[in-house]
């Protein structure tokens, strides 16, 4: 892994690499919000630790929330993890200087000591009275908390409907009928967040329709004349696929990528990277974040896809291009994190124009980082980034795409000199 890819790395990092401070990336949280006679809320909780080699992690619990830890489970395995609540003052000795004195900390015992370059994946769950933050006025009910975590969801009890929400927000039902309203925090401060919601006329609940599978049609892209019956989507804020973009010099039409993935269908043994057509990909490797386990990989084209027992959803021709990953298959109740890493040369839509690095690319992924290569400033971005330089001085686009659809990434830069 190159300097670039451990700076960035810091930069998607939600705490500061600070001595005593612990690092953790990919937060999650999901607000269940429970009878409001109690103004308690759930808390399912998916974090990432990330400083290598800590066997613990701490996290705090809220000042002015009477809390309650219902059980804490490493994601790799499934398995539960033994877990106290300590004072500021045993956080300290036992790893987090940083910790306050007059705060609370869950803490917790990893399964593993985290790898170099890997983290540990936890999911929390507690419970917290909060009279502050869930309240009733009226008939209507009101979750007012500010939210630091950037991918976050609240779920209505069983039988409200929403009819207030001040940040954009996607909102579905459930599989047992209540209401979650989530979303991507694109920018770099807190969200106050305020939703309001009121119950359902004569005890009513949400109904859950059989609905027919959607069917897109043929050709490119959907038919926009028609609603599209029977259509679902994937919540946004929960999907944790992560990809950053270290552009090359343009006149290579290189750039080393890696990304982040998470398999949690038992049976499944393999990543398959299908190459886009107009790019070639060289140098893979991959390792599972969880253990630092080095991955076999293979690069497949043509004939040799099939051959090898490989189905993917496309014809398959003399030049499409497959990069295998293999791992032990996933056990039920297990996940494995993968982090990928290679390189791709794309003629076609990485280019100097003009003097001009122009890069014209579309993202599915709902989080996507570039980085300029060196002696090259930005001028265009069509896509709204949050733009920074890391500690090389080099330009860095963070693209949060809270929508289902796919974001044209249009990029221009000059050279400085």
């Amino acid at each position: 892994m190159t300097r670039n890819i451990c700076i960035v790395l810091s930069i998607l990092s939600s705490i500061t690499l600070l001595y005593g401070q612990q690092t953790q990336t990919d937060s999650y949280t999901q607000y269940e919000l429970l009878d409001p006679g109690s103004q308690s809320f759930r808390i399912i909780y998916d974090v990432s630790g990330t400083s290598s080699g800590a066997t613990y992690y701490w996290n705090t619990l809220r000042k002015g929330s009477e809390h309650i830890v219902n059980a804490v489970w490493d994601l790799y395995s499934g398995n539960q993890l033994t877990w106290e609540i300590v004072t500021g003052a045993i956080a300290r000795k036992n790893g987090l200087s940083s910790a306050a004195l007059d705060t609370e900390y869950l803490q917790i015992k990893l399964a593993r000591p985290i790898p170099k370059g890997g983290q540990a994946r936890l999911r929390i769950d507690k419970t917290y009275k909060d009279t502050a933050s869930y309240f009733k006025e009226g008939n209507a009910i009101i979750f007012s908390r500010t939210l630091g975590i950037k991918r976050n969801s609240i779920v209505l009890p069983k039988g409200y409907e929403l009819i207030h929400c001040n940040y954009p927000s996607q909102v579905q039902l459930t599989d047992d009928a209540r209401i979650k309203v989530s979303f991507l925090n694109r920018g770099s401060q807190a969200v106050p967040l305020v939703i309001k919601a009121t119950p359902l006329p004569n005890n009513k609940f949400p109904a859950i329709p059989k609905e027919d599978t959607y069917v897109p049609g043929s050709g490119n892209g959907r038919d926009a004349s028609k609603a599209r019956l029977g259509w679902t989507f994937r919540e946004r804020a929960f999907q944790d696929r992560d990809i950053v973009y270290f552009l090359q010099q343009p006149e290579t039409h290189s750039f080393l990528l890696y990304h982040d993935y998470t398999e949690s269908r038992p049976g499944i043994d393999r990543y398959l990277n299908i190459v886009r057509k107009g790019s070639k990909a060289k140098d893979p490797s991959a390792i599972i974040l969880d253990t630092g386990e080095q991955l076999k990989i293979e690069s497949l084209k043509g004939n040799e896809i099939s051959q090898r027992g490989i189905t993917i959803f496309s014809p398959i021709t003399p030049e499409t291009e497959v990069i295998a990953i293999w791992f032990d298959p996933v056990k039920e109740g297990e996940t494995k994190r993968l982090r990928i890493t290679e390189t791709y040369t794309d003629p076609n839509r990485y280019v100097v124009y003009k003097d001009q690095l122009v890069w014209d690319r579309s993202f599915g992924r709902s989080r996507n980082t570039i980085v300029l290569p060196k002696g090259w400033f930005l001028t265009t971005s069509s896509i709204p980034a949050i733009i920074q330089q890391n500690e090389e001085g080099l330009t860095t686009l963070r693209f949060i795409n809270d929508r289902p659809d796919l974001i044209d990434v249009f990029i221009k830069a000059q050279r400085r000199k």
